[in-house]
């Protein structure tokens, strides 16, 4: 057989949709945006790296002085951990919010650094009990931060940000908020929510490409992290202080994701804002999932407890279903899906966020028809 050239290769990885949490489809002009050379001390840059800050800081409600907006080179994940890691102090405790892979995540990090944290778990299919962390809250007057996952793409659950941003509230504790994949689809006031720092990345519901995340944070909160950073290049005071003094990053900058965000940023604010972004992510969603059930597959949550962003399926009854069989012949059409996150259920997730549109999904589970035909799967 002959091997594929190199322009094969390309248009056939172009032609891919991802239903995926992140990385995600994106438009051609954020693609093009990131094919073009620029040195990281140019004007040019600075100005762009300016813009994308104040355009953040609008989306999250807030502006300057009272908030800032902190670009962090690496993933979600990196922005994550520069924010427990700097903002919580060495006499500090946090509570942690645990029901998903991602907020298991902030606790390993928590424990790395050796902060004390106390983790309050529930079932991947549970909202937290609210009375529960209020209790903790009051039993336990040491803490001082709180962190929670927005969105749990492990399942696809919502939490209530704004609940226990109350309860943030009113017991004086530090709010964290991982909004990973809900910044830019979901409407995120940070002051009224009382969030302390709210942590996002590049390549989620903003449409960019991977490269970098970012923390939108109180003023205030920023400044208690001085000297109090636990790692070098994950200091978030210093990284702030860096683009404050001369726009410029203290490390080298992902350039060409950057430049690729500041494209996404204004294809979002011309599609209309959150609003509008998170009302056709929700039209994907319920095509997807009506679709989908029609076809017999069968949700893992609830409806009043998941979002429009990723949903769980759980795999198909019949044993001749194969998960490695099944995501390679989708793969084969073109169409890529993400595996399951779960402990103990088995089940696979379908995202409907990045440039993806309800005909879309049509097609999405329309492949999915043939494939479980051809492996000979009973639904």
């Amino acid at each position: 057989m002959a091997m594929e050239t190199k322009n094969e290769i390309i248009e056939r990885n172009n032609a891919k949709l991802l239903f995926t949490p992140g990385p995600l489809t994106t438009s051609d002009t954020v693609k093009s945006a990131a094919l073009k050379d620029m040195g990281s001390r140019d004007e040019q840059f600075i100005i762009l790296v300016k813009d994308i800050r104040n355009t953040l800081l609008q989306l999250a409600h807030v502006s300057q002085p009272e908030y800032q907006c902190v670009l962090m080179q690496g993933s979600g994940t990196f922005g994550i951990e520069a924010v427990i890691s700097s903002a919580i102090p060495r006499n500090g405790m946090l509570l942690n919010i645990i029901n998903g892979a991602y907020g298991r995540r902030i606790s390993q990090m928590s424990h790395i650094h050796n902060i004390p944290t106390l983790d309050l778990h529930y079932h991947e299919n549970q909202l937290p009990i609210l009375g529960e962390i209020e209790k903790a809250l009051v039993d336990i007057p040491q803490i001082t931060h709180m962190a929670l996952v927005h969105g749990e793409t492990t399942t696809g659950l919502i939490n209530p940000v704004e609940e226990i941003g109350l309860l943030a509230k009113k017991h004086n504790k530090t709010y964290i908020v991982d909004a990973m994949s809900t910044f830019g689809a979901y409407k995120i006031d940070v002051e009224k929510l009382n969030i302390g720092f709210l942590i996002s990345s590049s390549n989620k519901c903003i449409e960019g490409i991977p490269g970098f995340s970012f923390v939108i944070a109180r003023e205030q909160d920023l400044q208690s992290c001085e000297n109090q950073a636990r790692t070098l290049s994950l200091d978030l005071y210093s990284q702030w202080l860096g683009l404050e003094k001369n726009g410029q990053f203290r490390f080298t900058p992902p350039v060409q994701a950057l430049m690729a965000f500041h494209s996404a940023l204004y294809e979002l604010i011309e599609e209309g804002g959150t609003r509008a972004r998170g009302k056709r992510y929700a039209q994907n969603n319920e095509v997807l999932v009506n679709q989908m059930r029609k076809a017999g597959f069968r949700l893992y949550l609830d409806d009043a407890i998941r979002g429009y962003i990723i949903t769980a399926f759980l795999y198909p009854e019949d044993p001749a279903f194969s998960f490695e069989d099944f995501y390679q012949k989708l793969n084969d059409r073109g169409f890529v899906i993400y595996p399951g996150k779960l402990g103990r259920t088995q089940c696979f997730r379908l995202g409907n966020i990045g440039q993806l549109f309800p005909e879309d999904m049509n097609n999405l589970v329309v492949a999915i028809h043939e494939v479980i035909a051809e492996i000979g799967v009973k639904l």
